[in-house]
């Protein structure tokens, strides 16, 4: 089990750390994200999640192992996309850069933080989701089947 909270400026140092992973990963060909070193995700990214409160990390056994900026900000490519429900900005919450420390990876991390993520959309009367990804980002939908409505569009990050 694992919690979730608001990132502090301590959690700085370990999402960047996790940032770098996945570069890493995604520059061996070992992962299909489609984020770029020095590009998107970095530092500046964090930093300014954290500086609007918008940054969340996922701790199990006292060590970050996982990273995600939740927040009503959705990229310009979404306005007049085709999505399945007509919903109002104001009730649509967006996940951005969910990601889980490799070492960390297949011990349900993702899944505990997708449910947060729903819990946290109610609580903050979002009843639609989006969940921002690359066009290259081939992972099933981590998202339950109940309580809210969906809608995922590939939308290439600029």
């Amino acid at each position: 089990m694992s919690t979730i909270r608001k990132a502090a400026r301590a959690d700085l140092d370990a999402v960047c750390r996790i940032y770098d992973q996945i570069h890493t990963a995604e520059e061996r060909g070992e992962a299909a994200i489609g984020w770029q070193r020095g590009v998107y995700p970095e530092r500046e990214t964090a930093e300014a999640a954290l500086a609007r409160g918008d940054l969340f990390v996922q701790e199990q056994n006292g060590e970050i192992v996982g990273t995600a900026i939740l927040n009503q900000t959705q990229v310009d490519s979404y306005a007049g996309a085709n999505w399945r429900y007509d919903a109002p900005d104001s009730e649509v919450m967006v996940l951005h850069t969910l990601v889980i420390d490799p070492e960390a990876k297949s011990r349900g991390l993702g899944r505990e933080f997708a449910a947060f993520y729903e819990g946290y959309a109610l609580a903050h009367g979002c009843r639609y989701l989006h969940r921002h990804e690359r066009a290259q980002c081939a992972r099933p939908p981590l998202l339950s089947k109940a309580r809210l409505r969906r809608d995922r569009r590939r939308a290439v990050h600029v």
